[in-house]
């Protein structure tokens, strides 16, 4: 990936997009070192305070190498959006140029395509969607879609489902709808240097299962003890990929193995929706192989 050094105009914004535990931040640093722009996050699980190692967040000492930006600034039980990501990232769409990084695809087709003008969900829309989720689980929200928005949505991410219900329920009208009404992006893909990497299955999963293992031994179960008085599914931050496994092994519900070996199998199978999503909306992107 190092070649992707020697394409960057450093005057224009670079996105690089990959699954997870695929060496993107690494290389996003890599980047700005050379532009000199912020690091910029892109990923919808590393904007929470709650989770720094679990989410693979950069670490504090690569923070303080290179300024970053919208990373662990949204306290884990407050809900974010993807237009609440697209009002914060717009103030570094600026000179020095921004690297964006990240493994949330909604947020960069969102940035480069453009996102519908929905009004904001009124607070007790979206608390009686949380307190249904942990009742009974998004499915029960999914059921209650209209049929355009429940066939668009990913149908087995819980944060997508609540986000299509609490706009239902809030205009009265489907998520698919707003969606028809695009506007224009925040910044056209033509004005970026894209970069999504490429990681095959084969090459991904040892280093799902390693990176895993080494944030056991940077800190995730002392976060997941932090966690644990207060956790429950409902919870937005909840949805950072290993916490109910880990959660449960705090609270005694679980072996420490048998909350590893759960937790690598939803890394993967995450990894599978990321790259399908890439696949689906991406192909206009640089891809680069690894």
């Amino acid at each position: 990936m190092d070649d992707v050094l020697k394409m960057i105009d450093p005057g224009r914004p670079v996105l690089i997009a990959g699954p997870t535990a695929s060496g993107k931040s690494t290389l996003a640093l890599k980047v700005a070192a050379l532009t000199g722009g912020p690091v910029v996050n892109g990923d919808a699980l590393q904007v929470f305070d709650d989770w720094r190692v679990l989410t693979a967040r950069p670490s504090i000492k690569d923070e303080a190498s290179h300024p970053h930006a919208l990373y662990g600034h949204v306290p884990g039980d407050q809900p974010y959006s993807v237009g609440d990501w697209l009002r914060e990232v717009k103030a570094f769409l600026t000179d020095p140029a921004p690297v964006i990084v990240g493994g949330t695809g909604l947020y960069f087709t969102a940035l480069t395509e453009g996102l519908a003008d929905i009004p904001e969900t009124p607070a007790d829309i979206r608390q009686t969607a949380m307190a249904r989720i942990k009742a009974d689980g998004a499915r029960t929200l999914l059921a209650e879609l209209d049929v355009k928005t429940a066939g668009r949505i990913d149908q087995q991410n819980p944060m997508r489902i609540q986000r299509a219900w609490e706009v239902l329920a809030a205009t009265g009208r489907g998520l698919a709808d707003w969606q028809d009404e695009t506007g224009p992006p925040l910044l056209a893909l033509h004005d970026a240097q894209t970069f999504l990497i490429d990681a095959p299955k084969d090459w991904l999963t040892p280093r799902i299962e390693s990176r895993f293992d080494q944030m056991i031994a940077e800190g995730a179960l002392e976060e997941a003890h932090a966690n644990a008085p207060g956790w429950h599914p409902g919870l937005p931050s909840a949805k950072a990929i290993g916490a109910a496994e880990l959660v449960a092994h705090v609270r005694g519900e679980l072996s420490l193995e048998a909350a590893r070996d759960a937790a690598i199998i939803a890394t993967r199978q995450y990894a599978k929706r990321q790259r399908s999503w890439f696949r689906a909306r991406m192909k206009a992107w640089r891809w680069i192989s690894v």
